[in-house]
């Protein structure tokens, strides 16, 4: 059975404090670190941190003790505290906090977070720990490899149309550009979101589709090289559009090598 935290203690105060993280100020800031790369963060000398593992669990956390830290883990959340020491001169209490640089290992979903942390009077932190290139793969991998190719295809226009994207697909910058097919003059088409499925050798792409006069959408019609190349499916949320409507188009795409 755990051992009951005495009061007093470095871990009692972080503990006794986490429900004020449900209530941090307005200029709380979220930080993103990434695997086997060292993040420079700042965070608070005062208030508790807080560090997130998106999609998984925290499994460890590595620090020097003997800089004045306090460090709860649990589940996918870990809190770091730079302890503050504090002085009583006959009722005169001076504080004085944490200027001394730290590092961090954190290991979270089988991958290395290196963090140095400057601990500066500034509001308390989130740090969320994001995905690398190669977990964003095996997790779709695991996602979508049970599936054939037509449900794979289902699945990410569903979750497109849904809004409902896993973490693991990574958003790329949308073109800028205005597209026209000239098998279809009447409509104008403006990417609006491009997301990368890494491990899962596909891409894809959501566009606005705006009528400037009645039409009914067939898909055939954006099987086009102006959508992409190697185009491998093509969905409408709606399929007839008056003059001035807009449709929402999905399109799904091998990579080249596929």
């Amino acid at each position: 059975m755990p051992k009951p935290i005495k009061p007093g203690t470095p871990s009692h105060a972080i503990l006794s404090a986490i429900a004020l993280l449900m209530a941090m100020p307005a200029g709380a800031q979220t930080i993103r670190a990434l695997p086997d790369q060292t993040s420079r963060i700042r965070l608070s000398n005062h208030d508790i941190n807080h560090v997130v593992c998106e999609g998984g669990d925290i499994e460890d956390v590595k620090f020097s003790q003997e800089k004045g830290l306090a460090v709860e883990k649990g589940g996918s959340d870990a809190w770091i505290k730079f302890l503050v020491r504090q002085i009583d001169d006959a009722g005169q209490v001076t504080r004085f906090y944490v200027t001394q640089p730290s590092e961090f290992f954190i290991t979270c979903n089988g991958a290395t977070y290196p963090l140095y942390a400057e601990p500066a009077d500034i509001p308390a932190q989130t740090v969320a720990l994001a995905p690398g290139a190669r977990q964003r793969a095996k997790a779709n991998s695991d996602l979508l490899a049970p599936l054939a190719d037509e449900d794979r295809a289902v699945s990410i226009t569903m979750a497109i149309l849904g809004n409902r994207i896993p973490a693991s697909f990574s958003e790329i910058a949308p073109s800028e550009a205005a597209i026209r097919l000239s098998g279809v003059p009447a409509v104008t088409i403006a990417e609006h979101r491009r997301l990368a499925i890494e491990g899962s050798g596909l891409s894809a792409s959501e566009y606005w589709v705006r009528a400037s006069a009645p039409i009914t959408l067939e898909e055939r019609t954006f099987i086009d090289p102006a959508l992409g190349e190697h185009i491998f499916a093509v969905s409408f949320d709606r399929g007839r559009l008056a003059a001035g409507e807009s449709a929402r188009l999905i399109v799904i795409r091998r990579e080249a090598a596929q």
